[in-house]
């Protein structure tokens, strides 16, 4: 064993390899392994081999492959192969530039008639297309009648999308009239601000202005629900979603027509859990929920004279 094969081996073994599993980690088969710590190069495939398997397996075991080649390079075979790939390139190289310049000159001579040829078929389409241009300039200029007609074609669209325009702009302004009017009677309708009564539950409002006279109650958790009119009677149409006094549950939508009645009285017995609308519009409660529990929400109604 010589010197570089014991070096390399006590490194494997500190490092706890078996040539087992170096073979594994350099994939170099374990009989050139062991001939490396065995200093037995010449089953080799060749002197090449023999510094690149000893470089693998330095650095597989932790060690500077190039410092130790460089300790033990007397113990190593010198690359005679490198050597000889270098003097046959050195003798072939001016060999080679002389082919290859032999290979330019030949293909430089291939290409310059396709070079000729394709400028030639470049020329004769130029001139075919600068025929087509100067006869299309030609029947513009002869047909004068044609292109009156176009004009006036034109003129009658022009006008016709004009009559477009105008209409267009008198529909807007006829909706835009018709909501104004309709703005006009909606701002028409007010109501008073609530005033507490002296029970301290009571809130009255008066609604002026308006033509109809619609409540609607939206529940929006449990709560007992009482619609009167101005005489104390429940309201209850057969067309109204209300049926007298009594409990509603969350997403209930009660409408009533109280037309023709002077007040209407609702009376709510969880009022956060209940919001008023006069003819769409939300009355405002003068007592929030949290200071009354339960109230009531009178609504008088002075028709338009």
């Amino acid at each position: 064993m010589t010197e570089l094969g014991a070096r390399l081996k006590e490194a494997r073994v500190s490092k706890g390899y078996s040539l087992d599993d170096l073979q594994e980690i350099t994939k170099i088969q374990k009989r050139y392994l062991s001939a490396i710590e065995e200093g037995n190069y010449s089953i080799m495939p060749g002197t090449f081999y023999v510094r690149a398997f000893i470089k693998q397996y330095a650095e597989a075991v932790g060690l500077d492959s190039n410092e130790l080649l460089e300790t033990f390079k007397d113990e190593v075979p010198a690359n005679k192969t490198a050597q000889t790939v270098t003097a046959t390139t050195n003798v072939q190289q001016p060999q080679q530039r002389r082919s290859l310049a032999r290979k330019a000159s030949r293909g430089s001579s291939d290409w310059m008639p396709k070079l000729i040829v394709a400028l030639f078929i470049i020329i004769i389409i130029a001139a075919i297309w600068f025929l087509k241009q100067h006869n299309s300039s030609n029947d513009v200029v002869d047909e004068p009648k044609q292109q009156d007609v176009k004009v006036e074609s034109t003129d009658v669209k022009t006008n016709s999308n004009k009559d477009k325009e105008d209409q267009t702009k008198t529909d807007t302004q006829e909706n835009n009239a018709d909501d104004t009017t309709q703005k006009e009677e909606e701002t028409q309708q007010k109501i008073s601000e609530g005033v507490l009564e002296n029970d301290s539950v009571t809130t009255t409002y008066t609604l002026t202005g308006a033509k109809d006279f619609k409540i609607k109650v939206k529940v929006t958790g449990s709560t007992w629900v009482g619609i009167q009119d101005e005489n104390g009677t429940e309201i209850s149409n057969e067309s109204d979603s209300y049926k007298a006094d009594q409990m509603y549950s969350d997403g209930d939508e009660l409408d009533i027509d109280a037309t023709g009645h002077k007040s209407v009285r609702v009376r709510l017995g969880a009022s956060a859990n209940g919001t008023v609308y006069v003819n769409d519009e939300k009355i405002k409660f003068a007592a929030t929920p949290a200071e009354r529990y339960t109230q009531n929400i009178v609504i008088k109604f002075e028709e338009e004279k």
